[in-house]
């Protein structure tokens, strides 16, 4: 059986990471410009199309988890850490597909204008403002639940890779000193 997971799964794993951290800075980011300025409204565009980025490069994880095997760990974790595991990966795919769902949801009935890489989503005729800001609200709580789901990711592969000194980590790593 193969050790890594495959390059395109890989690959996915580390863009959408990437467009998550750039979608939480532009967040944090916000707060520093002023309400109604040129830079607030740069890193709001920032914010959402690195939203929309994540949604569909999920939509492109899910694809590949479907059609692709996960390699074996070795040795072979306790059943408990692997029921966890896929618990915390359910929760993650869930999340960055909810996510930016929700946000994009929200902008349509605020009736937020604004373009993916020049391709301007629609907003709804007749604004809701109940709706979006529900919306928003589940998006907030959501996204910050993700720092808490992001750090025990990350938490548990470095506790597999330094304490249970198994390869969960290594197979997922883009440069990998395993043969496949």
């Amino acid at each position: 059986m193969k050790r890594t997971f495959a390059k395109s799964q890989i690959l996915m794993h580390w863009l959408v990471l990437i467009l998550i951290i750039i979608a939480y800075a532009a967040m944090e980011l916000k707060g520093f410009a002023p309400k109604g300025s040129p830079a607030r409204a740069t890193i709001a565009l920032i914010h959402y199309t690195a939203g929309l980025s994540v949604l569909l490069l999920m939509l492109v994880r899910v694809v590949l988890k479907i059609t692709h095997r996960d390699p074996e760990i070795t040795p072979t974790p306790p059943r408990w850490q692997i029921a966890a595991s896929k618990s915390v990966h359910g929760l993650l795919y869930l999340m960055f597909l909810a996510l930016p769902f929700l946000g994009i949801a929200s902008l349509y009935f605020g009736q937020v204008a604004w373009s993916f890489f020049g391709i301007a989503l629609p907003v709804a005729a007749v604004p809701n403002q109940d709706i979006q800001h529900n919306l928003k609200e589940w998006h907030e709580l959501i996204a910050n639940a993700g720092y808490f789901l992001i750090g025990l990711h990350a938490l548990a592969a470095l506790f597999h890779h330094y304490i249970m000194r198994d390869n969960t980590l290594l197979r997922m790593l883009p440069i990998s000193s395993h043969k496949k």
